[in-house]
């Protein structure tokens, strides 16, 4: 059985993620946890497994920083899938605990911060504990090194022993996190009128340089979802860009862009086109669609030919 990644331990938003991802996937893979994002897509790169479902993007913290900066580490990795899940957490304890009882509780940080003003309303008093987790912190509970943990609603399957305090917490109640299906370089799944690709690029160090990046974009009628810099660790005042943009690597107006991005910066890496998990199409300007780079195309080769046009 095909063996699929994800970043562990069991019972978090992750695995929930790499289920919905895996189905249909190389023949429904078994799900295999591993301690942190870097080791996740190591496993991919070594074969180890065939792919992995990592979160990328939250709705209220932001971009998944050790995501993106994997993606670009180490030999080539390539999204063909994403999907998307809302972020409401459960509070887990052990049976016979009460609210009023809880002096510590245990999440990884990002759920600390999505729960914020809830702790601060119910647990006013309670110590917060970081944990490299949500399904951690219930580990910490049933351990009996605190009282209660911020977790996924799946970590009550893996932790039985403890009990639902409250459910469908959430500060902001439409919170969401992207995750992405990662594999080794191939041919990416097939364009469906829907799609999202994802590129990293690092530009010269020139005035108006970036500018001129997503000039590249506007002038070919492309809608970027998503723009943000990580530094690329080679020397101070260096940084990568990462950017999200609507269209298929197959599309015309996308891969006249790769192309012109290739010629510009100083390197550009692409990291996969994949069906977008709104399913929401492009919204293609005439001018930008597959018949006019078509019809352009075949104006162009009739000069070339000498033809009258």
């Amino acid at each position: 059985m095909p063996r699929i990644a994800y970043l562990g331990p069991s019972g978090t938003f992750t695995e929930q993620a790499a289920r919905d991802l895996a189905a249909g996937f190389a023949g429904e893979g078994e799900l295999v946890p591993y301690d942190s994002v870097p080791a996740v897509l190591e496993a991919v790169r070594s074969a180890a497994v065939v792919a992995a479902g990592v979160p990328v993007e939250n709705s209220v913290e932001g971009s998944v920083p050790a995501t993106l900066d994997s993606l670009v580490s180490g030999d080539p990795v390539v999204a063909v899938r994403e999907t998307t899940l809302p972020v409401k957490f459960d509070l887990l304890a052990r049976p016979g605990t009460g609210l009023e009882q809880v002096r510590a509780v245990a999440s990884h940080p990002h759920a600390l911060a999505q729960v914020r003003e809830w702790l601060a309303t119910h647990l006013p008093r309670a110590e917060q504990l970081a944990v490299n987790s949500t399904s951690a912190g219930a580990a910490k509970v049933v351990a009996g090194e605190c009282d209660a943990a911020i977790t996924a609603p799946l970590a009550a399957e893996q932790y039985p022993q403890l009990v639902r305090l409250e459910t469908g917490i959430a500060d902001v109640p439409d919170a969401t996190t992207r995750f992405l299906l990662v594999q080794r370089p191939a041919p990416p799944p097939e364009p469906t009128g829907a799609d999202r690709t994802s590129i990293a690029v690092v530009i010269a160090d020139e005035v108006g340089a970036l500018a001129e990046v997503l000039a590249e974009f506007a002038l070919r009628g492309i809608n970027l979802s998503r723009i943000e810099s990580r530094p690329t660790k080679e020397r101070l005042g260096e940084y990568r860009f990462f950017l999200d943009f609507d269209g298929h690597v197959a599309d015309a107006r996308i891969g006249d862009a790769l192309a012109a991005l290739r010629r510009r910066c100083r390197s550009v890496q692409f990291l996969g086109s994949y069906p977008k998990a709104d399913r929401v199409p492009a919204d293609v300007c005439a001018k930008a669609s597959e018949e006019a780079f078509a019809t352009a195309a075949e104006w162009l080769a009739d000069v070339r030919a000498g033809k009258p046009v």
